[in-house]
């Protein structure tokens, strides 16, 4: 599965636009954490783009099914074996629903349908356009790829509960050490090669294997610090791994 998906991603045919987008992937549990759906966080996450797109900005957000999606896999296996497959399509229609729910409070200044397949002819004129996930073999930090392959970006945000990339689980070891930069080849060394549903890392090895192929820059960092995310909108110093 991972070198079909590789495969149909390098088909696909780049565009060139005068104002490429800035290609956000937002991971599903900064959307909905333990506690629920983040109201207030998505206001200020409107805000926000709100602020950056009337100065000409446009964006991708593609958001993923973060803990949401992880309680819909453990219910199915706790009464059945699964295939990855399965547990793929409950994690892609969960990351679905968080789309409608970003398009939905978008709905002014963003195309009309979530995007769910990234290979698909798309007419965008809108300032934002939502994108959910795609088919099993890969997360939608992949998706976010390959809209950015398709619409010419070279850089993507991914917004992650996390501050960094560490060379081990800060979560588990409280002796990880962050890197402010690192290296396509050292990184797939820290996340692997291969996808399991469900997984939880800074970006997918699917994803990355295609990003550093394209030449591309991944920045990490917490999705909750707004005023972080804009300085990494501005080009400014900001807090967070840059892998290139």
């Amino acid at each position: 599965m991972d070198r079909q998906l590789l495969k149909h991603a390098n088909s696909l045919t780049r565009k060139t636009m005068p104002n490429k987008p800035i290609v956000i992937s937002v991971g599903g549990s900064i959307v909905i954490p333990e506690s629920g759906i983040d109201v207030e966080y998505l206001k200020k996450l409107r805000a926000l783009i709100l602020k950056e797109i009337k100065s000409g900005r446009r964006f991708i957000i593609v958001v993923g099914g973060g803990s949401v999606c992880r309680k819909y896999q453990k219910a199915a296996s706790a009464i059945v074996d699964l295939e990855a497959e399965d547990l793929d399509w409950l994690g892609i229609h969960t990351t679905r629903l968080n789309a409608h729910l970003l398009r939905t409070i978008f709905r002014d200044v963003a195309h009309p349908a979530v995007i769910k397949d990234p290979t698909a002819k798309l007419d965008w004129k809108e300032s934002l356009l939502v994108a959910a996930g795609w088919k099993p073999g890969c997360s939608t930090d992949f998706d976010a790829v390959m809209l950015a392959q398709k619409f010419g970006a070279k850089k993507i945000i991914n917004l992650t509960n996390v501050d960094a990339v560490y060379d081990s689980d800060p979560r588990k070891n409280p002796q990880a050490e962050s890197y402010d930069r690192i290296n396509w080849a050292d990184f797939r060394k820290i996340v692997g090669s291969k996808w399991s549903p469900g997984a939880n890392a800074p970006f997918d090895p699917i994803a990355s294997k295609l990003a550093q192929e394209q030449g591309m820059e991944v920045v990490i960092a917490r999705g909750t610090d707004l005023e972080n995310l804009k300085a990494i909108i501005a080009q400014k110093p900001f807090k967070g791994t840059l892998i290139k």
